[in-house]
């Protein structure tokens, strides 16, 4: 792929940028941090109103530590291009990381608003809520997470933990066994699961 791509680099503006685009995110993916910002670089010159080359940019930005120019680059690929959901999601990681919760939460329920069936954006909002210590909105995402993705025992875990928070001990052990059925070697499952057998 990153031989093919690289012919590319020579082409008009557009095409360039979208190799160059491409290429940013396989080093992206390959955690080559350093070959994936020069090919950032390249795209958001040859195209400046590409979007997906601006969220490349964010993306390296982030990576390297600097949330808040990173949000820069992802609301200027939202400018560019109002649906461009991987820069909206990125924007509330970023705001998120910032501790910019309310900014944040407002990111992922647009994004719910496009994407209401998409398992990252409503563990996203869950999260958020737990962040603003409101376990039962917590909980409500949670709860919607499941019937998307009924078998992942982290999500499981975290509702058993949810529910045992509020006191509700027979909620808590069903979540707790769901998740230890679905992923026995979680230590504190266990230790949770025992421990609520010898009360």
């Amino acid at each position: 792929a990153l031989e093919t791509l690289k012919m590319f680099e020579k082409k008009d503006s557009r095409v360039k940028s979208a190799a160059a685009t491409n290429l940013s995110f396989l080093y992206y993916l390959g955690n080559e941090l350093e070959q994936a910002t020069n090919y950032a670089d390249l795209a958001v010159n040859s195209d400046r109103y590409n979007p997906a080359a601006l969220t490349n940019k964010g993306n390296t930005v982030f990576a390297n530590g600097d949330s808040e120019k990173a949000a820069e680059f992802y609301k200027e690929a939202l400018r560019n291009d109002s649906l461009c959901t991987e820069a909206l999601y990125n924007l509330g990681l970023a705001y998120k990381k910032l501790n910019r919760i309310d900014e944040a939460l407002d990111c992922f329920l647009k994004l719910h608003a496009i994407l209401p069936n998409n398992a990252q954006v409503l563990y996203q909002l869950a999260s958020i809520y737990q962040i603003m210590e409101d376990p039962n909105q917590a909980i409500e995402w949670l709860l919607q997470l499941i019937s998307v993705v009924p078998t992942d025992p982290h999500v499981l875990s975290k509702l058993g933990n949810l529910y045992d928070t509020e006191g509700d001990k027979s909620q808590a052990f069903h979540y707790y066994c769901e998740s230890y059925r679905y992923f026995p070697s979680n230590i504190e499952v266990i230790e949770w699961l025992g421990a609520y057998y010898i009360d």
